[in-house]
C-alpha cells in the first residue's frame, strides 16, 4: 500500500552516508530518520518503508541542505 506524505510536514531529518568526495552527487547519502506531523497518528517517526519510498529529488535536496 502506497502512503501519501505531505513533505511540508516532514522535519527533524537526519542524513547519513554523506561522502564529500562524491560531491555533488552524494550517491551514498540517505535519510536515516525523520519525523512526520501525521494528522491521524500525531507526531511520529517515519517508517522504514516510508523512508525508502521518499521522492529522490526531495531526498537530494535534504542532503544538500544538511551539508550546508
Amino acid at each position: 500500500m502506497k502512503t501519501y506524505l505531505d513533505y511540508d510536514k516532514i522535519d527533524d531529518v537526519v542524513v547519513e552516508g554523506l561522502d564529500h568526495s562524491d560531491a555533488p552527487n552524494y550517491s551514498d547519502a540517505y535519510i536515516a530518520s525523520a519525523k512526520y506531523d501525521d494528522p491521524v497518528k500525531s507526531y511520529r517517526d517515519l517508517t522504514d518503508e516510508e523512508l525508502n519510498n521518499l521522492d529522490p529529488d526531495w531526498v537530494y535536496q535534504q542532503v544538500i541542505d544538511w551539508n550546508h
